[in-house]
C-alpha cells in the first residue's frame, strides 16, 4: 500500500498532464480571488474544489482500468491520442474564455436553494477538469495503475486491490489538496487584490488553459507521435522529473505534511459551522425561538 501511495503521489505530477497542474491552481486563486466571502470560506472552497478533481481522476481510471484489463486492450494502446483530444478541447476553450465565456463555477452559498445550485455546479465543472486530468495522463499512468489494482488482485484478491486502490488515489489527493488549499491561505492581501482585478484574473486565466491546450498539442506531435523531444518538452520534462524524484526519495515525510496541512484545513473549515451554531444558540430565547 505504501508503493500505491507512492505511486499515487506520482501520478499527480506525470509528465503527460504535469502543465495541467499549475494551469488548475491558478484557475483556482482566480476563483478564490473574485468570489466574496472570508478566509474559512475560501478554505471550505478549496476542499470542495479539490476533492471535485481527485473524484473526477480516480473515477476515470478505475473505469478505464476495469475496461482495459477485462474487455480491451485498445485504450491503453491508443492512449496517447486522448492528450490531442484535451488539447484541442483546452485550445477551444481559452479561446472561448478570451472571448467571454465563463466556466459554470460560482461560490457556494450555504443555507439556501442557490447555494446547492452553485454547489453542484462547483463540483460538476472542477469534477471535469479532474477528468480531463486523468485522460490527458492516461498514457503515462494507466499501466501503474493497473498494476495497482489488478496486480494486487490477482496476488490477494479484490479487497486487497480496493485497499491498494485507496491509497493510490489517497496519494493524488493529498497533493492536489494540499496545493490548493496553500494557496488559498498564502496570501489573504493578495486575493483582495485579485477580486480588485477580476477581469484581469479571468484572462490570465483563460492565456493559462490556452497555453495548456498548445502546449499538449505540441507534446503529442513531438514527443507521442514522433518520439522525439525539444528544448520545450526537455526543459518541461526536466521540471517534472526533479519533482518526481523528490517525492519518490522523501515519500513518507511528504506524506506527512501533506496530511497535516489537509487535516488543519478540514478542522479549520469545520470551526466555521460550530462558530455558527454557537451565535445561533446564544441569540436564542430560553424557550428555543430565534430573536
Amino acid at each position: 500500500m505504501g508503493l500505491s501511495f507512492l505511486r499515487g503521489l506520482v501520478a499527480s505530477v506525470n509528465p503527460c498532464a504535469f502543465v495541467l497542474l499549475p494551469t488548475y491552481l491558478m484557475y483556482f486563486l482566480g476563483l478564490a480571488g473574485t468570489q466574496p466571502g472570508d478566509q474559512r470560506a475560501t478554505v471550505r472552497r478549496a476542499l470542495l474544489v479539490s476533492a471535485s478533481v481527485s473524484a473526477g481522476f480516480l473515477a476515470v481510471f478505475v473505469a478505464v482500468g476495469l475496461v482495459s484489463e477485462y474487455v480491451t486492450g485498445w485504450i491503453e494502446t491508443n492512449a496517447v491520442y486522448a492528450t490531442a483530444a484535451i488539447g484541442v478541447a483546452f485550445v477551444v476553450l481559452g479561446i472561448a474564455m478570451l472571448a467571454g465565456y465563463e466556466l459554470p463555477v460560482s461560490t457556494p452559498t450555504v443555507g439556501s436553494l442557490g447555494g446547492l445550485r452553485a454547489e453542484r455546479a462547483t463540483i460538476l465543472a472542477m469534477a471535469g477538469y479532474g477528468v480531463a486530468y486523468a485522460v490527458t495522463s492516461i498514457s503515462c499512468t494507466l499501466p501503474l495503475f493497473s498494476t495497482t489494482l489488478f496486480g494486487n488482485v490477482r496476488r490477494d484478491g479484490w479487497g486487497s486491490g480496493l485497499a491498494n486502490v485507496v491509497a493510490y488515489g489517497l496519494g493524488m489527493a493529498l497533493v492536489v489538496t494540499a496545493l490548493t488549499v496553500a494557496l488559498a491561505v498564502a496570501n489573504t492581501s493578495l486575493l483582495g487584490a485579485l477580486r480588485a482585478s477580476s477581469r484581469h484574473v479571468h484572462r490570465i486565466a483563460a492565456v493559462l488553459v490556452l497555453a495548456s491546450g498548445l502546449y499538449l498539442l505540441y507534446y503529442f506531435v513531438v514527443v507521442d507521435l514522433n518520439e522525439g523531444s525539444s528544448p520545450v518538452t526537455d526543459r518541461v520534462d526536466s521540471l517534472q522529473r526533479r519533482i518526481t524524484i523528490e517525492l519518490q526519495d522523501r515519500w513518507q515525510l511528504v506524506a506527512v505534511v501533506l496530511t497535516v496541512i489537509v487535516v488543519a484545513a478540514v478542522v479549520f473549515a469545520l470551526g466555521r459551522r460550530r462558530d455558527r451554531s454557537a451565535t445561533v444558540s446564544s441569540e436564542s430565547e430560553p424557550d428555543g425561538h430565534v430573536l
